[in-house]
């Protein structure tokens, strides 16, 4: 089984990026495993699960993962295909002034006390723009560093801060339709469907997803489509296929929900990167 791949995209005093690819391919949890230092993870392709101890985080593409230096943990793919990721390590006197204290661990050092962070529509536009200059080494290191920031402030911006903290148990109802979610992205559910499939009715279903993860589940559904269309992008020379196979209805519904995410339309987005 090929084994994961790592490509270093910037290394600064102040902030490495990394390329992360895992095939996957195990629908297990693997043995232990533990960081040296906390890194801040944007899954933009595939699915993975991160457990830490009994906590179990779904990584897709509207989530923002933190693994703790010195935190053990496991990975697990159920479903099938890999993932991909950005991985950020911040030097602690930067993060420490990115991060809001209502996320960090009491007594010092840069341990975050959530697994995971629901992000939003303008983060994953962004998240894609600075991929793509890495990518293509078209951003020097100030220009890199600054866009990095500026993900990172996006993405902390929208944690609600003082926000009522779910449930143990409906958090795994969240986790459970996440995941559900992102084994099928191109499938048009219905609430009948998913209710069926991890448990409860759909109108708790409703109110539990929108109190856990601060959105309709309509809508995660939808910003985890575009989301993967931002990924595939440089890969369709007809966008109109691609909106196909990501379950839009028509073209037109693909390009004006792309349009309202993130301020242009598909084309000119790819253009521009």
């Amino acid at each position: 089984m090929p084994s994961m791949a790592v490509e270093r995209l910037l290394a600064t005093d102040s902030i490495t990026a990394s390329d992360v690819r895992c095939p996957g391919g195990c629908r297990h949890a693997s043995p232990l495993e533990c960081s040296s230092s906390t890194h801040i993870v944007f899954p933009y392709h595939g699915v993975y699960v991160r457990h830490v101890g009994e906590s179990t985080a779904v990584a897709d593409a509207n989530q923002m993962l933190f693994f703790n230096g010195g935190q053990e943990y496991r990975i697990s793919h159920p479903v099938e295909g890999g993932d991909s990721c950005l991985s950020l390590s911040v030097a602690e006197p930067v993060l420490q002034e990115l991060a809001p204290a209502s996320m960090l661990q009491p007594g010092g050092g840069m341990r975050f006390l959530r697994q995971h962070l629901c992000i939003d529509a303008r983060t994953q536009a962004l998240l894609a723009s600075l991929r793509g200059l890495l990518q293509r080494g078209a951003a020097d290191a100030l220009q890199a560093e600054t866009l990095c920031m500026e993900l990172l402030r996006s993405a902390f911006g929208a944690h609600r801060s003082g926000a009522h903290e779910p449930s143990h148990g409906k958090r795994r109802l969240a986790e459970r339709v996440k995941l559900l979610l992102s084994s099928d992205p191109a499938r048009r559910w219905t609430l009948a469907d998913i209710a069926a499939q991890t448990g409860g009715s759909a109108v708790y279903l409703t109110q539990v997803f929108q109190q856990v993860e601060g959105m309709p589940l309509y809508r995660y559904q939808l910003q985890l489509r575009l989301a993967r269309a931002l990924a595939l992008i440089d890969q369709y020379e007809d966008l109109s296929a691609m909106s196909f196979d990501l379950g839009f209805s028509s073209h037109s519904h693909f390009s004006a929900s792309f349009r309202q995410a993130y301020g242009r339309a598909p084309s000119a987005f790819r253009h521009a990167r």
